[in-house]
């Protein structure tokens, strides 16, 4: 115990002590200032070359997905993730070592060249995520915790950064196995991250971005617009477009549905107007839907 106990005072101290570094320092390296500097640049091109010409500058809920931003990518790990992932990490090694596994690494990467290094973690996470995000649509209770992304009705950069933290926990979870068999470095993931944190920001974006035929590998303003259409098809009932900076996975596995470019498609949740528009109602809101579905 007395181990669990130092994992957890460890990832506190560490992680507080990393974002005090990070905002007092800034450079090319930190994470904090590539976060705000992209999503403020994004934002002004938003406003300079809006898709959506009737749309605001300050948008509705604007506001509400900035505070997202801050919460999910930074205090959220201070209050609770950093500390527990280094617990669950540390029981999930004491697991492995049961029954004789110490080291994880099934192909060691680390010698490869960096561009190899680096497109191989791309397409394993984007692939990683893709999946995640479609078990989202389909596994009812994820579906609850999901629909907090999916209740913005104005979309916007900022809504990509719009979801509830257990959403941290499962992607982060579900990413961990295959992430650490191919033994990623802190580096090379922090280049991948902030990557696909930009191309996500982009692609849901007020801008409109013709990507020719580069739309069958790359997702776009325009597709994922479509992914929180309020009104789904009835031939996808549960969703599609699920592809978070590669489109190719939904082109591959038939969840593609685009039909045309239509800035002004409605989006948001069927029952958006009985969803909670508050911080606080929207974390509460999927654990009592779940638990209540639970006890009916």
């Amino acid at each position: 115990m007395e181990k669990y106990f130092k994992a957890i005072v460890d990832g506190y101290y560490g992680y507080a002590n990393y974002l005090y570094n990070e905002i007092i320092n800034p450079g090319w390296h930190n994470y904090f200032y590539w976060l705000v500097g992209a999503s403020l640049l994004i934002w002004i091109l938003e406003v300079l070359f809006p898709w959506r010409k009737d749309q605001p500058a300050i948008r509705q809920d604007f506001w509400m997905d900035l505070f997202y931003l801050f919460w999910n990518y930074f205090l959220f790990a201070l209050i609770a993730y950093n500390a527990l992932s280094m617990v669950a990490v540390e029981l999930f090694n004491d697991f492995l070592g049961l029954f004789g596994i110490t080291n994880l690494v099934a192909i060691n990467i680390e010698s490869w060249p960096f561009w190899a290094k680096i497109i191989l973690i791309f397409v394993v996470r984007d692939f990683m995520q893709w999946n995640i995000h479609r078990m989202y649509h389909h596994v009812g209770w994820m579906w609850e915790f999901h629909k907090v992304h999916h209740s913005t009705r104005e979309m916007g950069f900022a809504a990509l950064l719009r979801y509830h933290w257990m959403e941290n926990v499962i992607y982060r979870t579900l990413e961990y196995l295959p992430l650490a068999m191919i033994g990623v470095g802190i580096t090379d993931f922090f280049i991948v991250h902030m990557f696909t944190l930009v191309t996500g920001q982009i692609g849901h974006a007020n801008l409109k971005i013709p990507l020719g035929p580069f739309k069958y590998i790359l997702n776009g303003p325009q597709m994922h617009l479509w992914h929180h259409a309020r009104n789904l098809p009835e031939s996808h009932p549960n969703g599609f477009n699920y592809g978070i900076t590669l489109s190719i996975w939904d082109f591959i596995f038939r969840t593609n549905y685009w039909p045309s470019d239509d800035e002004n498609l409605p989006v948001g949740l069927p029952d958006v107007e009985h969803f909670p528009e508050d911080f606080v109602g929207q974390t509460i809101e999927p654990f009592h839907r779940i638990f209540g579905k639970n006890k009916s």
